[in-house]
């Protein structure tokens, strides 16, 4: 969209949930309106505030600026602004921004394909890749492309072509009351995610909600619910007969909302549907639940246009199993002196990959509450010294234990153990990982995916004032939306379950056979040793956990073969 002047053009992906009042407020300072459009709410918001217009916007977004300038060129500094692009992501980082910069280029864009720029793949985002399952920040699978992190800013100033990039916003730090009562946290964190999902449900188009029947998915299908005169479409996904079917928990909400429930069967393990989507892998992506997100998503997209989901929730109320499990670690083993867990771990490192208890004995190097930063599904440090051939080994040197270094430095942000633990999840795997599933899934069929639990406001909320024994006591998580849940869902719904959209993994590599797999192992980086990649495939025909590993090399296999296109 171009201003009326001539002077600002902008490109922009997302949507401002709260342009309504900004529109209202920026006409009472005398700004005339020619659409309806958040767009042009974005533009004007720029010209009267500036920079500062992002500090304003609620909603996810990713967009550029131009600024042509207004100087007259005289270079004396008195009203001169010289011609620029400004751009920023959104503070959760729900829609993406990958660049190019060397100094004399400038390019952008919402997927790294779109980027003319064909750098060599970087050996530091594959160490990334193989540790987490994801690129985690500014890495980007390319050499010389980078992605703008969440809640990041950026100008490029065009006459000198010097470009600065500065972090706008940040998670607030914990300043709970020691004494305080869970109803009156349910009651603002019950308003704040009710005026959440209100705004995300201003649409002109078809709307609805994806299902999963856990706790979070079920509180945005309660609320937005309540704040229909219609019945609301809700969303699920089947797998008949697997442990990981959760059709009767979203069956049990949709029933108790009296919601106009859609539910997608798969009868038979395949990972044909992940052909259907490979070509959308331009960077690599090793979670898996990116295939049912994508069916579900396609289901969805039958019927409505956007779709409300409940991602976020986990980070902000304290809902992963990983939590109780570290305190609980820790009541029983926080007396061992820390080497001995170095040493434990060092000891798993030494057996095959996918033996039972493996993980859990190396995930212990740090300690019990470091557990979720040193155990990876993927590949850990000792599985890295193996996958990757000497040579590369070399190359890395110190920074083969980067990955796990990023994460204890978000780790340690946090004031106590589940803060730590909250505050690394909402930082790493949330961006990086889920959210780009999301969009990546949903955008594939022209879907909107909103996501009322990374409401700002909320999020500022849930981290400054809820204490972490309101999130995690004893082995009970998400108290205080247990508090909510039995405000608003069926009493006879398990609510401390937590599963959400996955697949049975390793049954569907084994059914498959790894035809898939070998498929695309040719197109694999040659870095990677072919022969620790076969003992990983034995592995798991013997009964050992490598499902996630060899589906990582599977998706790494896809993306590297796109590049070769």
């Amino acid at each position: 969209m171009v201003s009326e002047d001539g002077r600002y053009v902008i490109v922009f992906n997302g949507e401002i949930y709260n342009f309504r009042e900004l529109r209202d407020e920026l006409q009472q300072q005398g700004f005339q309106f020619h659409s309806g459009s958040d767009t042009e709410v974005m533009l004007l918001a720029y010209r009267a505030w500036g920079e500062s217009c992002i500090n304003r916007f609620n909603g996810m977004f990713a967009f550029v600026i131009y600024d042509a300038g207004d100087g007259d060129g005289d270079g004396d500094g008195d009203g001169d602004a010289a011609p620029s692009l400004f751009f920023a992501r959104d503070r959760a980082g729900k829609k993406p921004f990958y660049y190019f910069y060397d100094g004399s280029d400038f390019e952008f864009a919402s997927e790294l394909k779109a980027i003319s720029h064909k750098g060599e793949v970087s050996l530091t985002a594959l160490n990334y890749y193989l540790a987490l399952g994801y690129i985690p920040g500014d890495q980007c699978f390319m050499e010389g492309v980078k992605k703008l992190p969440p809640a990041h800013a950026g100008r490029l100033d065009l006459d000198t072509f010097s470009l600065n990039i500065w972090r706008y916003w940040q998670l607030p730090e914990n300043q709970s009351e020691a004494e305080v009562n869970g109803e009156a946290l349910a009651d603002e964190a019950q308003a704040l995610l009710t005026d959440a999902v209100a705004l995300r449900m201003v649409s002109d188009v078809p709307l609805g909600v994806l299902l999963s029947g856990g706790l979070d998915s079920s509180l945005i299908a309660a609320i937005a619910s309540s704040q229909s005169v219609t019945p609301i479409k809700t969303f699920t996904l089947s797998l008949p007969g697997s442990k990981l079917d959760e059709a009767s928990y979203a069956q049990c909400v949709a029933d108790h909302l009296a919601t106009e429930h859609h539910v997608l069967e798969l009868t038979t393990p395949s990972l044909d549907d992940l052909e259907a989507i490979a070509h959308l892998i331009d960077e690599p992506l090793a979670d898996s639940s990116l295939i049912p997100s994508y069916l579900i998503s396609k289901l969805t997209r039958e019927h409505v246009t956007v779709v409300l989901g409940g991602d976020g929730g986990d980070e902000l109320f304290g809902g992963y199993s990983d939590y109780p499990l570290a305190l609980a670690t820790q009541q029983k083993l926080g007396w061992v002196p820390r080497v001995f867990f170095r040493w434990a771990a060092h000891l798993a490192g030494l057996l095959p990959a996918g033996i039972k208890g493996r993980n859990r004995l190396a995930s212990l190097r740090g300690g019990p509450l470091e557990q979720q930063i040193w155990g990876s599904p993927y590949f850990d440090v000792a599985l890295r010294k193996r996958i990757f051939n000497a040579g590369q080994l070399r190359q890395l040197g110190d920074q083969l234990d980067a990955p796990e270094r990023l994460l204890l430095n978000l780790f340690n942000t946090g004031k106590d153990a589940v803060d730590c633990m909250t505050r690394s999840h909402f930082g790493s795997i949330l961006p990086d990982d889920f959210l780009v599933k999301v969009d990546r899934a949903s955008m594939a069929v022209s879907l909107e995916a909103r996501t009322p639990f990374l409401d700002y406001r909320l999020v500022e909320f849930a981290f400054s004032k809820i204490p972490s024994i309101w999130k995690v006591h004893g082995g009970e998580t998400r108290r205080v939306e247990q508090i909510l849940a039995r405000r608003f869902l069926p009493p006879q719904l398990d609510t401390r379950r937590k599963q959400g959209f996955s697949i049975p993994l390793d049954d569907w590599l084994r059914a498959d056979n790894c035809r898939l797999l070998r498929n695309y192992l040719p197109h694999i980086p040659d870095c990677i040793d072919r022969d620790e990649v076969e003992r990983l495939i034995a592995g798991l025909f013997r009964g050992r956990a490598n499902g996630a590993r060899l589906y990582a090399l599977l998706i790494l296999g896809i993306a590297m073969k796109n590049r070769e296109q």
